[in-house]
C-alpha cells in the first residue's frame, strides 16, 4: 500500500477539520448514495465523493472540486443519517463546496446553482427568511436570464404565490448576526 504524501494528507485533513467527517472512516457501503434523493442527477455519487476526499491525489482532487454532484446536493442529509460510521457526507461535501467555491474550480455547467445558492442566502441575509422576489430578482441579476420565465409572473402573483413587497422578519438582524459570525 502506498503511503499518502503531504499533499494527500493536507486535503484529507483540511476536509476533516473543516466538516468534522472524515472520508477515511467509509468503507463505501452505499447507503449514503442508496437514499440520497439527488444521486440519479449527480455525475459523482456520495460515496465517490467521499472515497475522492479520502484519497486526496491531486486528480482526484481536481476531479472531486469541478463535479456537478458537489452542487447537487440539497444538504437534506440523509446521507449523513444512514451512514453507518458517521462519516457526515453532507459536511464533507459542503466543505468540498466551499473549497471549490474558493479556488474557482465550479463546472461551467454548475455557475447557476452557485449563483442561485447565493441569490437563497442573500435573500435570507436581507430578510430573515427567503423572500422569492428578492431570489428572483438576484438570481436572474447574478445569472443574466432576465427575462427567462418572466411569463410565468403574472399567474404567480394572481395565484398569491408571488409577493413583490419584500417584508423583514422580527428576527433579521439576529439573522444577520449568524451570518457574520459564520463569515468570521
Amino acid at each position: 500500500m502506498a503511503h499518502a504524501t503531504a499533499h494527500e494528507t493536507s486535503f484529507a485533513d483540511k476536509i476533516k477539520h473543516m466538516s468534522g467527517g472524515d472520508a477515511a472512516k467509509c468503507y463505501q457501503c452505499g447507503k449514503c448514495t442508496a437514499g440520497c434523493p439527488m444521486a440519479y442527477f449527480m455525475d459523482i455519487t456520495p460515496n465517490q465523493m467521499m472515497h475522492l476526499a479520502h484519497l486526496g491525489d491531486p486528480e482526484s482532487v481536481e476531479k472531486l472540486l469541478s463535479s456537478r454532484g458537489i452542487w447537487c446536493c440539497v444538504s437534506c442529509e440523509t446521507c449523513s443519517t444512514r451512514c453507518p460510521k458517521d462519516v457526515y457526507p453532507s459536511r464533507v461535501i459542503d466543505a468540498v463546496r466551499e473549497i471549490a467555491r474558493k479556488e474557482d474550480k465550479i463546472s461551467p455547467e454548475s455557475k447557476n446553482v452557485v449563483r442561485f445558492h447565493r441569490a437563497f442566502l442573500d435573500s435570507v441575509w436581507y430578510a430573515g427568511r427567503m423572500k422569492e422576489v428578492v431570489l428572483v430578482a438576484d438570481y436572474k441579476m447574478r445569472s443574466m436570464t432576465l427575462f427567462k420565465d418572466v411569463i410565468l409572473a403574472p399567474s404567480m402573483v394572481f395565484k398569491g404565490k408571488l409577493h413583490f413587497i419584500p417584508w423583514r422578519i422580527k428576527g433579521a438582524k439576529e439573522v444577520r448576526k449568524i451570518f457574520d459570525k459564520c463569515l468570521k
